[in-house]
């Protein structure tokens, strides 16, 4: 019995075992799945954004256009001229009756101010998005640059710190001065010296011979 019992826990281990790999293997799955869409989403608001900068920036650049003189001119002949076809060209010829006042060309110039006006304000979100990015990056450069200035700061006061601590030039010269002038003295006494021990020599010789001398009358 206990060797049977012994099969049975050996072989259902491999039954949890075999139950439980296909739920990893289906969590990796789920797992690709997700990173999958993920990604996909991610594509297809980078596509979004592509497609808004890309109708952002034609805005803008009509609305900067707008705001140029060139404009202002183009517009003021193109006025001139409609009014001016439309007055003095023959009945057949014209298409806006002067009058009923031009009713053409008073909807063709408000169609113009209504899409003008939402151009000029995309165009000046834009610029407050750009001044904006500048202005955070200005204040991130600056907040470097002051970092970068008290590091060196402190730098500089460790090194005058350090310079204070080591011996200056003049410290150096006035100590090897002390050491000359002392070997200078030093010098000056071995030279007395040597002259001394030969002059007592002599008088001691002197003083020798007069006691022989001495003996010698005695003798």
């Amino acid at each position: 019995m206990a060797e049977i019992n012994e099969n049975d826990d050996v072989l259902s281990v491999p039954k949890s075992e075999s139950r439980r790999r296909p739920r990893r293997a289906d969590g990796g799955s789920d797992d690709k799945k997700r990173g999958r869409r993920r990604d996909r989403k991610k594509e297809q608001r980078e596509e979004d954004r592509e497609d808004h900068d890309v109708l952002g920036r034609v805005m803008e650049a009509i609305a900067r256009a707008m705001g140029t003189p060139a404009f202002l001119i183009g517009l003021t002949l193109f006025v001139g001229g409609w009014i001016a076809w439309n007055t003095l060209a023959p009945d057949a010829w014209r298409f806006d009756s002067s009058d009923l006042g031009f009713i053409a060309l008073t909807l063709a110039l408000s169609l113009q101010a209504s899409y003008a006006a939402p151009m000029l304000l995309l165009a000046q979100n834009r610029q407050d998005d750009r001044d904006r990015v500048q202005i955070e990056q200005d204040r991130q450069r600056s907040e470097r640059n002051t970092a970068d200035l008290e590091y060196l700061s402190r730098e500089v006061v460790a090194l005058r710190m350090r310079m204070n601590d080591m011996a200056s030039q003049d410290f150096i010269r006035a100590e090897l001065r002390a050491l000359l002038d002392e070997m200078d003295e030093r010098a000056a006494l071995s030279t007395t010296a040597a002259t001394t021990k030969p002059a007592a020599g002599a008088t001691a010789g002197t003083t020798a011979n007069p006691e022989s001398e001495t003996d010698e009358h005695r003798a």
